[in-house]
């Protein structure tokens, strides 16, 4: 196991994308903040706190959207996916969404993501924000805007993030290095 960012690091990049997003978004007028769940929802609520604490005079919507349903794989045998909530109290119509993940992979849960975000209608634009991409694994053409980390890993080889939330510490490791 490697660690590719530590708690310290993690933070100042996690400051820095909020800052690209400000410096792109301005006043967030017509632009919303969606987590993909489950991981990317603790990438997402770390940036929506980073920049509220950067803005804090502006209210920045902010949902969490569920892709279990949309995915392709989801009858596909093996393992069974847990369905997560959908917190999505705003219509996506005419606005500016940043969609937001934690590691960019095949592109499939971004995918996804997409077509569970036109049942709360149509955006204006979507931009993808990711912790993590795995530049050379992608099988739909799928790339991001804002990425914290480009990493290049062969096939055996994972990317995980780590929350103190949910693992106890803040972390990214690869996992299966040789």
């Amino acid at each position: 196991m490697k660690s590719l960012y530590a708690q310290q690091e993690l933070d100042i990049t996690l400051t820095r994308l909020a800052h690209q997003l400000i410096e792109n978004h301005l006043d967030f007028s017509d632009t919303v903040i969606i987590g993909l769940q489950p991981r990317g929802v603790f990438l997402s609520d770390r940036i929506h706190q980073k920049l509220q604490q950067l803005l804090p005079e502006i209210n920045i919507p902010y949902g969490k959207l569920d892709i279990t349903f949309y995915r392709d794989d989801f009858n596909s045998g093996g393992s069974l996916h847990q369905a997560q909530e959908t917190q999505l109290d705003f219509s996506v119509s005419g606005k500016k969404v940043i969609l937001i993940d934690d590691v960019l992979y095949t592109g499939r849960s971004i995918r996804a993501g997409l077509d569970a975000l036109l049942d709360f209608g149509r955006p204006e634009h979507v931009e993808l924000l990711v912790l993590i991409d795995r530049r050379f694994s992608r099988e739909v053409p799928i790339q991001p805007d804002y990425v914290g980390m480009s990493v290049d890993v062969i096939n055996n080889q994972k990317v995980k993030v780590l929350w103190k939330e949910h693992e106890g510490k803040d972390e990214v490791v690869m996992i299966g290095t040789k």
